[in-house]
């Protein structure tokens, strides 16, 4: 989620709309993006405005993750599916590999948003089915991560362990967007499936997480960064590779930072019971940090399998949502739907 500074919050539902997109022989609607705006008068509700509905899937299909702003107002994002290349992804979704898209707000209030396809990605070497979660830096580039393509994975995912990506803008208007694959994942040892975007430290390098692989006896993940070298080369380095289950495993969140340079995340699963954790991994010299499980989820009611971004407070209280567990019974069962959950220091 999104917020800008008059408190209107803006996000991406996968289904819904007005697309043609079908699903399994049902109209599904191929996603939107949508405004919350606060109410006027305290009590009140939100209203929400649809900025975007995207048509069909040639302009993408399943938008997913967070949104981002530019200086201008323009929003991005990415579709995990559609767009006009690939035939390797999910036969369900029509085989398109994703796409990076801008939305353009209008130049007359109440008029409709433009979208823009920054990048068709073609599955393969290109990458495939991005994770949304976009970064921008100060030129405007553009930064995320594909799940799946790149290098076919050691660890037996054929259409690949993932990518990490750069959008370049044109020089000139009306040329296209340029993409450069800074690392493809191998998934022994650096990692594969990267399932979430990119964060920037103040040094211009790149953190992420992958959701499988890594270089200990028991791969479930790592956590990475990418760095920029001399001649626009790019590195990888495994900050963390999660090794026995008890430190967590399977992250599928982006990080964020403290402001001691501290990284905080969550893993889905791994702590004793299997519910997942909250960690926190700290610098050390060189590319080698220490991780510390802050907190382990235990089940019902506690929560368990978060798998969204921490946020911070001003108190340095850490604030996210689990999948399942807190309540039982009703239409989630015993697994429970889920929990809002706070981690104090």
């Amino acid at each position: 989620m999104l917020i800008d500074s008059q408190g209107n919050l803006y996000g991406a539902t996968a289904y819904g709309g007005t697309g043609n997109c079908v699903l399994l022989g049902v109209p599904a609607g191929c996603g939107t993006v949508y405004e919350l705006s606060p109410p006027r008068q305290k009590g009140g509700e939100w209203a929400e405005t649809i900025l975007y509905s995207f048509p069909t899937s040639k302009q993408g299909y399943l938008p997913n993750g967070d949104l981002v702003f530019d200086s201008a107002g323009n929003l991005y994002g990415a579709t995990t599916f559609g767009g006009t290349k690939g035939k390797t992804c999910d036969v369900f979704y029509g085989g398109q590999c994703g796409t990076a898209f801008e939305l353009s707000p209008p130049k007359t209030n109440g008029d409709k948003w433009t979208e823009k396809v920054l990048h068709n990605f073609a599955g393969g070497s290109d990458g495939a089915e991005p994770n949304g979660g976009l970064v921008l830096d100060s030129q405007g580039a553009a930064y995320g991560t594909t799940y799946i393509g790149g290098y076919d994975c050691s660890h037996g995912n054929g259409p690949g362990c993932g990518t990490v990506f750069k959008l370049t803008s044109p020089t000139k208007k009306g040329r296209s967007w340029s993409e450069t694959v800074l690392h493809r994942f191998k998934g022994d040892p650096d990692g594969g499936d990267p399932a979430a975007g990119l964060i920037f430290d103040q040094n211009g390098n790149l953190y992420g997480t992958t959701a499988g692989g890594g270089g200990s006896s028991y791969p479930s993940g790592t956590i990475f960064q990418v760095s920029h070298h001399v001649n626009d080369s790019w590195r990888e380095h495994v900050l963390y590779s999660f090794h026995d289950g008890y430190d967590g495993g399977y992250p599928m969140a982006s990080l964020v930072f403290d402001a001691e340079g501290n990284l905080y995340g969550t893993a889905t699963l791994g702590a004793p019971v299997g519910g997942g954790t909250v960690f926190r991994l700290r610098p050390r010299t060189g590319n080698s940090w220490t991780l510390t499980p802050l907190y382990e989820f235990m089940g019902t009611p506690d929560g368990s399998y978060p798998a969204a971004s921490l946020i911070f407070n001003k108190t340095a209280t850490l604030f996210g949502t689990t999948q399942q567990s807190g309540f039982t019974g009703g239409v989630c069962g015993n697994h429970g739907c889920g929990t809002v959950f706070e981690v104090s220091p």
